[in-house]
């Protein structure tokens, strides 16, 4: 996703995460079919979107039933091979070779018009998709009653108009709808999803872990303790370890530390030393960050710089 720097500066987490990690647009494509079909797609490390614009189909998702989608509906896959039907009974075909040709976005099948869809996605620099992908479900719908599902509709809208029509820089125009889509998505899911979904995405609508969340990654450097951040969000120290586990599934220092590590990974990916990778993240000693990172990666850093 391409925000710009003030807007990196200035975003909540989940737009700081998805800047510092390089997401971005995955190719769009459409499908159109009549008749009995089936298609499978592999599964991976990117954040997918599959939209009805017409008719209907099923999904199929490993360990979960069958999943019927209408027209209007919006679903979210997460890092999972699935499937795409007239009916679940039928014996998919790849899906992957039918795309496989550069400009190849859109596939008809039949007679190809009882069911339109349309897919995109996020994905993410090299290691880091899971700090995103292993804080949401495998699968997601979102809900038409969701604070979001207005937006939803109209992104969905303009997105399947850019997809289908020859407009002046359509493509573009259809990737950032993309990402758009991907956002509301997913903060549809946070705002509807019960208090028991664990992950550092949903947690963020906590009252009280939220802007514990906040205040980690709007200064990740600072020497961080428990007491600082349950007296921020007026709670006890035990209290805030329990509720911080209980929705974010670790403990809040282990939270920082992962996320600082994902943070250099990222650094060090790009290029920068290892010395000012580790002082961007919050260590004054350069062996200290040495060892937290191998505990975390199970190997030393490396830069190239």
């Amino acid at each position: 996703m391409s925000l710009s720097r003030s807007a990196e500066t200035n975003s909540d987490p989940f737009s700081q995460v998805l800047v510092a990690l390089g997401a971005r647009s995955v190719r769009g494509t459409a499908l159109e079919a009549a008749g009995d079909w089936a298609l499978s797609f592999d599964g991976r490390a990117r954040l997918k979107f599959v939209a009805v614009t017409r008719g209907r189909c099923w999904l199929l998702l490993p360990n979960r039933p069958p999943d019927e989608i209408t027209e209007g509906d919006v679903v979210l896959i997460n890092n999972t091979h699935y499937t795409v039907a007239s009916s679940p009974e039928i014996d998919p075909a790849d899906g992957m070779p039918l795309y496989a040709a550069p400009g190849r976005d859109i596939v008809r099948l039949g007679a190809a018009d009882e069911t339109a869809m349309i897919g995109g996605g996020s994905g993410f620099a090299d290691g880091s998709a899971s700090f995103v992908l292993d804080a949401l479900p495998t699968f997601l719908r979102v809900d038409r009653t969701s604070p979001t599902a207005e937006i939803v509709a109209s992104t969905l809208k303009s997105l399947r108009n850019e997809v289908s029509g020859r407009n002046l820089g359509s493509s573009l125009v259809a990737e950032h709808l993309a990402e758009v889509l991907i956002v509301v998505a997913v903060r549809a899911f946070v705002a509807t999803g019960p208090a028991t979904n664990i992950g550092w995405i949903t947690a963020l609508s906590d009252p009280k872990v939220g802007p514990a969340l906040r205040l980690l990654h709007g200064d990740v450097a600072r020497r961080w303790t428990v007491p600082m951040l349950s007296s921020e969000v007026g709670m006890s120290r035990s209290a805030f370890t329990q509720r911080f586990v209980d929705r974010v599934g670790r403990p809040p220092l282990d939270y920082l530390t992962r996320w600082r590590m994902v943070l250099a990974q990222r650094k060090l990916d790009m290029g920068q030393s290892v010395a000012m990778t580790a002082a961007d993240v919050g260590y004054s000693s350069q062996s200290a960050f040495c060892h937290a990172f191998k505990r975390t990666f199970g190997r030393t850093p490396r830069s190239d710089a």
